[in-house]
């Protein structure tokens, strides 16, 4: 397979799809919708899930697992939640050679089993609050698949809360909501903003729902993790209820939140270009590549061992990788390690033993722009500096690129043409018929009110003209 992918200016679809592929992150399943993550797609969801881990920890939650297979009967509580998954559920009727007595749903998220065990552990105040995250994999029956970012079966963690009062329970939604700006920013490099879903967008079953969007890089939208207020929904359905300090019987409030394997999505898409990906430093399954140059067997045997010391010094603070392959030339090699987006590549050979010097080429600055050469003496140092400068620079440049393609309409007639090619930050009255009618007209929906937005009063709806109730984004997306 040649490692060549088609230009993101000219196909942005197909240059993700080739690039998934040859990257080796994932491949397609032989059932329609699905994916393999292959490890080094897996490589990258476990650095994902190990900075996620570490916030979930250090604000209280503990993890736990539940069971795949969910009783239909329990979908069917909650009057909104079955409304609103019941097109995506996977449902398995036979067991065992024989009918079962009751159909089972495969897992599509774990609001109504976990409501149900929560009404078994909880029954005082003492109880609560109850603050459990699962790492796990959800079945949702889609139409339209592409790998990552919307497949039948996928990867997640997905945090359930109970809590006291309704003032707990939505500190606790932001609190999360927080935890996933944070990571999003500080370890991916990829700038969000995060807000609030209209009602026709938000979580089926929820109170609020909360979300982080993301610009990709051909400008359309990504909703790259969410959290939700669930009220006392799911707990007066599956009567989670507890006694209060006064001996009163009272439901509890309860919150979920979630992010998937399309964060993996959101990396390729943000930060990748026509050479491959680029990965973030602080999530890059290899974070240094160290490519020994020799041309002499003499000169193999000592680059050779040189390089493995660097390598072992390396490897006490970073991921890193000696490539020695023997039959590839490092032409080759570096163009495979640009597909791939290791952060830092270390270039050894010969001349470089002489001088004691080794030469650093940075992914994100490709060619002789992103080369220096630097003294082998402190290297650990020097490339714990540059995977942060080449942090930076990552986020810099994609909040750069999103600013750019963020506009602000005059009229109706600006909109549909700023949604083409961006996302329009505009008034909008409040009415569900607007918000559908622009979607139909246009294929942009509402992505979010910001938290930390502009006031609307005094302005006109961008549709109908009627008096704004809020500014938000509208764009089309994933």
């Amino acid at each position: 397979m040649s490692n060549s992918l088609p230009s993101r200016s000219e196909n942005f679809a197909e240059w993700y799809n080739q690039l998934v592929l040859k990257a080796e992150l994932a491949d397609y399943a032989p059932v329609r919708g699905c994916m393999v993550v292959r490890p080094y797609g897996w490589a990258l969801w476990e650095n994902i899930k190990e900075a996620l881990d570490k916030r979930f920890k250090a604000t209280g939650h503990v993890n736990a697992a539940f069971p795949l297979l969910i009783p239909m009967s329990f979908f069917e509580k909650e009057k909104e939640h079955v409304e609103g998954f019941s097109p995506e559920l996977a449902v398995v009727t036979h067991g065992g050679g024989e009918k079962l007595a009751e159909p089972l749903a495969v897992r599509p998220t774990s609001e109504t089993i976990i409501g149900y065990m929560y009404a078994k552990w909880i029954k005082s105040w003492r109880d609560l609050p109850v603050l459990i995250n699962q790492w796990g994999n959800v079945v949702r029956w889609e139409l339209r698949t592409k790998l990552f970012l919307r497949t039948l079966e996928f990867y997640w963690q997905e945090g359930h809360t109970a809590h006291a009062t309704a003032e707990e329970a939505e500190e606790e939604t932001r609190r999360m909501l927080d935890v996933y700006t944070d990571f999003a920013i500080n370890e991916a490099a990829v700038p969000v903003i995060p807000g609030v879903k209209t009602e026709s967008e938000k979580f089926a079953g929820a109170v609020r729902s909360y979300t982080i969007e993301a610009m990709m890089g051909d400008t359309k939208a990504l909703q790259a993790g969410t959290s939700h207020f669930l009220g006392q929904n799911f707990a007066k359905a599956f009567n989670i209820q507890y006694l209060d300090k006064n001996n009163q019987l009272q439901y509890a409030w309860t919150t979920s939140w979630g992010l998937s394997t399309r964060f993996i999505g959101a990396i390729i898409m943000v930060h990748g270009d026509d050479k491959g990906l680029v990965m973030p430093p602080r999530l890059a399954p290899i974070q240094v590549v160290i490519v020994p140059i020799y041309k002499t067997e003499a000169e193999r045997a000592e680059v050779l061992e040189a390089a493995d010391r660097i390598r072992r010094e390396l490897a006490e603070r970073f991921r890193v990788k000696l490539d020695d392959r023997d039959n590839l030339t490092p032409g080759y090699k570096f163009n495979d390690w640009e597909l791939r987006g290791v952060p830092v590549r270390v270039e050894i050979g010969p001349r470089d033993l002489a001088k004691g010097t080794v030469a650093l080429a940075r992914r994100d600055k490709p060619g002789r722009e992103g080369k220096t050469f630097v003294p082998q003496e402190g290297l650990v140092d020097t490339i714990a500096q540059l995977l942060d400068e080449i942090h930076n620079s990552l986020y810099e440049r994609a909040l750069a690129f999103r600013n750019a393609h963020i506009h602000e309409p005059k009229d109706y007639e600006e909109f549909k043409e700023v949604v083409q090619n961006g996302w329009a930050y505009t008034y909008w009255c409040g009415d569900p018929e607007c918000e559908a009618n622009i979607k139909a007209e246009t294929k942009a929906t509402t992505r979010c009110i910001p938290l930390e937005g502009d006031s609307a009063e005094g302005h006109k709806c961008i549709y109908c003209g009627r008096p704004a109730k809020y500014k938000l984004y509208f764009a089309k997306a994933y």
